[in-house]
């Protein structure tokens, strides 16, 4: 067995580029050339995504104030097939069960049973890294959402709080957003190819409103 080396916060911010396999191993002292790379990165992953799927909730995962009234306000399109407003997807190189189970968490019309249309029907595509042929940076997560939005990737913005977001972004073709209330530090974003950076939820509005 290897010694697990500590996991520094810095250590943690640089292994978020991989999906969660990937992410697990190397944390497991392993490396790709490894013959159990895949294998331990897999297993660590599925008891990971059990736990971390099953602990969702407004206290683990809420949206950052703000958020939810800015999607909410959003003129968007109801139907893949339209173009009568903004389409909306999510990314996220977490198990696309966890994107689903954030949604829906910070969607009172889902987890408290009130009526219209909430948060998580804005979303017209959702995807993890499992549901995508490679996840964040490389761009295939995103152009597969493009496609089934049906939205050239050049008309669209991603938005973001890693530097991988901004190198996926900037590979597909599209205009990088990073945030800063995420947990990487301001250097890291402002050497990561964003084109904005914002600082509130606010100042996102405003950049989206421009756009």
């Amino acid at each position: 067995n290897k010694e697990i080396p500590l996991i520094t916060e810095d250590i943690y911010h640089e292994h978020t580029r991989y999906c969660t396999p990937d992410r697990l191993a190397r944390h497991a002292g392993l490396t790709p050339d490894d013959d159990d790379f895949a294998s331990v990165g897999q297993k660590l992953a599925t008891e990971f995504d059990e736990l971390y799927v099953g602990l969702v909730s407004l206290e683990t995962a809420g949206f950052y104030e703000g958020v939810q009234d800015l999607i909410l306000n959003l003129p968007s399109s109801t139907s893949n097939e339209g173009n009568d407003g903004v389409k909306v997807a999510a990314l996220t190189n977490a198990c696309v069960a966890y994107a689903h189970a954030v949604l829906k968490i910070n969607c009172p019309v889902i987890s408290e049973g009130r009526g219209g249309t909430g948060i998580y029907d804005k979303f017209l595509s959702i995807h993890g890294a499992d549901t995508v042929p490679l996840p964040k940076p490389q761009p295939d997560g995103l152009i597969q959402c493009c496609e089934e939005i049906k939205v050239d990737p050049k008309n669209c913005v991603y938005i973001g709080d890693s530097p991988s977001d901004a190198v996926a972004a900037k590979a597909a073709g599209m205009v990088a957003i990073g945030v800063l209330w995420g947990s990487h530090p301001l250097e890291s974003l402002q050497q990561a190819p964003f084109d904005y950076l914002c600082k509130t939820v606010d100042d996102l509005s405003d950049l989206l409103l421009q756009r």
